[in-house]
This record gives C-alpha cells, structure tokens and sequence, in this order.
C-alpha cells in the first residue's frame, strides 16, 4: 500500500508506509534527541495531518532539514528507527545522483521527497487547506 500527502483535493504520491518512516526515522535520528524535540511540526504531520496553521512553522523545519541532512552520506540512512538493523529493499544500491541524505529520498513518482512535502505545505498554507498523509 502506497502513501501520499493531500491537502485538499490534490495528493501527491510518496511510496510506501516504510519509505515515509524512514524518511522520519533518519531525521530524528540523525537531527533530534528524541523524536519530535526539535522538528515537532513536521512530525505532527508524520502522525497523519497538520493544520494549515502550522505549514510555515513546518516550511521552516523542513528548510533546516535539508540543510543538515546534506552533511551525512548516504550510508548514515535510518530505515526503521524502531530497528536499526533493518536496511533499504534496495541495500546499499543507489543512483549515483545520491549523494547525501538530503537527496536521498525520491517518491515513487521520481521526485524530492522534501520538494513534494515542501510544495504541499505551501499549498496548505496558501489555501488554509489541512495538509494530511494518506493511504491509497
């Protein structure tokens, strides 16, 4: 099963459940202390919706974000904070085009992960629509 990130009648498609947490497990675990303590908008949004009055606080997390993501290697990848163990289906085989874990996650669609999330946000905050992520 796939998820998405809709605000209103637009959703954007992301991938699986797993590729999400782990997108969400690499930055508190390589960004926080615990999970939420210093990105907590954006992982409001991880539970299944953020309120448009929370995007740019959110817009501003996800900023930071890739920034700081840029300084580890593609191999400092969280899959699954829960179980450190667990890898990629894919391993250590990826693109070339990789180069750090701010440009490690690419939707199933072929885009930035963190482009989709950051063009949703701002819809959600342009229209004052409820961001949401969705299963379909």
């Amino acid at each position: 099963m796939g998820v998405g990130i809709r605000v209103g009648s637009i959703t954007d498609e992301i991938g699986t459940g797993d590729f999400l947490h782990a997108f969400f497990s690499t930055v508190s675990g390589r960004l926080e202390r615990d999970w939420g303590e210093r990105f907590p908008s954006l992982m409001t949004l991880y539970r299944g919706s953020l309120p448009a009055d929370r995007a740019a606080a959110a817009l501003t997390e996800l900023a930071e974000i890739r920034s700081e993501l840029a300084a580890f290697p593609p191999d400092q990848l969280i899959w699954d904070i829960e179980d450190l163990t667990k890898l990629p289906p894919w391993g250590s085989d990826i693109s070339p085009d990789i180069t750090d874990l701010s440009n490690y996650f690419v939707t199933s669609a072929g885009r930035d992960l963190i482009d989709v999330m950051r063009e949703a946000l701002e819809a959600s905050r342009a229209e004052h629509r409820t961001a949401e992520i969705v299963a379909y």
